[in-house]
C-alpha cells in the first residue's frame, strides 16, 4: 500500500469555449443574405460577396435574423454587437416593475384597535402601489373559528374599498386564510 502516492484524476479535459449565440462569418449557411449595417450598401447579396464586404472593412458578418427569407446579416464587430445586446437586455430588466406583496397577519380574535392599526398600514402600502396579502393564522384548535376569520378579512377588504380592489377572496390554505388586495388604478 503506497501512502505517499498522489491521487490520479486521469487526463485533464480542455476547457470548452462557449459557442457563439449567432452564426458569424463562415458559419452562416444561407446562399443569399440581406445585408445591413453602417457604411454598407443595403440589399440582397450572395454570401461570398457579403463576406468580402465584411472582410474589406475588417469587421464580422453576423446573422441577426436567421428565420427571415433571405436571412438578415449585419456587418459589425461581433464583440461590440454582443456588448450592445447585453446592455439593452440589462436596461429592459431595470425598467421592468417588480411587484411587491406586503403581508399583514391577523389572529381569528383580533381586537378593533389592532385591526385599525393594521388597516392604516395596509392603506399606506396600497397608496404606494404595493399589493397587500392579509391572512388570518389559526393556531391549534382556533381553526373552528374559520367563519370569524373570513368575516374579519371581508371587513378588512370592505374598509380598503377606497384604495384597493380585491384580487382574491378569502381562501383557506392549511392553517391560514388569505385575502389578496391590489392598488386601484390611479385616477387621472
Amino acid at each position: 500500500m503506497a501512502l505517499n502516492k498522489p491521487f490520479n484524476r486521469g487526463p485533464r479535459l480542455p476547457f470548452k469555449k462557449k459557442e457563439a449565440e449567432h452564426n458569424i462569418n463562415q458559419f452562416i449557411r444561407a446562399q443569399e443574405v440581406r445585408l445591413v449595417g453602417d457604411n454598407v450598401e443595403q440589399g440582397i447579396f450572395s454570401l461570398r460577396d457579403a463576406l468580402a464586404i465584411a472582410q474589406e472593412q475588417e469587421l464580422d458578418l453576423v446573422e441577426i435574423s436567421p428565420n427571415a427569407v433571405p436571412p438578415v446579416c449585419k456587418v459589425t464587430d461581433y464583440n461590440k454587437f454582443i456588448y450592445e445586446q447585453k446592455k439593452k437586455l440589462k436596461e429592459i430588466k431595470s425598467n421592468a416593475k417588480q411587484t411587491v406583496i406586503k403581508e399583514i397577519r391577523f389572529g381569528p380574535n383580533t381586537d378593533d384597535h389592532d385591526f385599525e392599526f393594521k388597516l392604516k398600514h395596509a392603506i399606506k402600502f396600497l397608496e404606494s402601489g404595493e399589493k397587500v396579502r392579509a391572512y388570518v393564522h389559526f393556531k391549534g384548535r382556533a381553526i373552528v373559528y374559520k367563519e370569524q376569520g373570513e368575516i374579519l378579512l371581508l371587513r378588512f377588504a370592505q374598509a380598503l374599498e377606497e384604495v384597493g380592489k380585491v384580487e382574491q377572496l378569502p381562501k383557506l390554505e392549511g392553517k391560514r386564510m388569505f385575502l389578496t388586495l391590489a392598488p386601484k388604478a390611479a385616477k387621472k
